[in-house]
């Protein structure tokens, strides 16, 4: 090999570093600033409603309001329309002779004591399967014997649940502070889920709201 080839192969091997070294500091930079940007963009979510609100409006639907209701329990009136920027709602579609929604009462009960002052509204949406169930004072008497003390309505035509264009016995939904479902689930089960969503929403609040959260996290 003469003396100039060895000279060629070092400033391709020179060269050849120089351009590696290179793509490396860009690529740490790029994954840095992605980063940031990130960051950036989950600050500018929250702080600007039109922007958080439209992005949102992507991935969701809109919450539906309560369709005139027939009767209400633990609450003289409310609408859902009232609390959105206010609440994160939980709307739970029940009939007392359902066996499946009565073994949701525990968990409902204890997310109302635990998140309702930390910014957690729970909705109980009566929709009868049977005829005896549309009557008042049976629900009345349901409410008191499940110890149920967060807000419930009466939907005996059903005008609530075909809004939401529900199906089942129970299901439960999840609206955010912007009033968006941000979650549903049917039936039983998925109780931790659920509740992990519920405190992830009232985390989302606070931010917004610039609010202290002293809600407590165990499960």
């Amino acid at each position: 090999m003469t003396k100039s080839n060895k000279k060629i192969i070092v400033l391709i091997i020179t060269i050849i570093l120089i351009v590696s070294s290179i793509y490396i500091i860009n690529k740490d930079n790029k994954n840095i600033n992605s980063g940031k940007e990130e960051k950036i963009s989950s600050d500018i979510m929250l702080k600007d409603s039109s922007l958080r609100i439209s992005e949102k409006s992507k991935m969701y639907k809109r919450a539906k309001e309560l369709v005139e209701p027939d009767g209400y329990l633990n609450t003289n009136n409310l609408t859902i329309q009232e609390n959105i920027g206010k609440k994160v709602i939980l709307v739970d579609f029940w009939t007392y002779s359902c066996i499946k929604c009565q073994r949701t009462f525990p968990y409902l009960n204890s997310w109302w004591d635990k998140y309702r002052d930390e910014g957690l509204l729970i909705i109980g949406v009566h929709t009868p399967e049977f005829e005896f169930e549309k009557d008042y004072e049976n629900v009345k008497k349901a409410v008191e014997k499940y110890k149920i003390m967060y807000p419930v309505v009466q939907d005996n035509e059903y005008k609530t649940w075909r809004a939401y264009k529900n199906r089942y016995w129970p299901r439960k939904y999840l609206i955010d502070i912007d009033g968006f479902i941000v979650y549903d689930h049917i039936g039983e089960g998925s109780y931790e889920e659920t509740e992990k969503k519920i405190q992830e929403l009232l985390e989302e609040r606070s931010k917004i709201l610039k609010l202290n959260l002293l809600m407590d996290k165990n499960i």
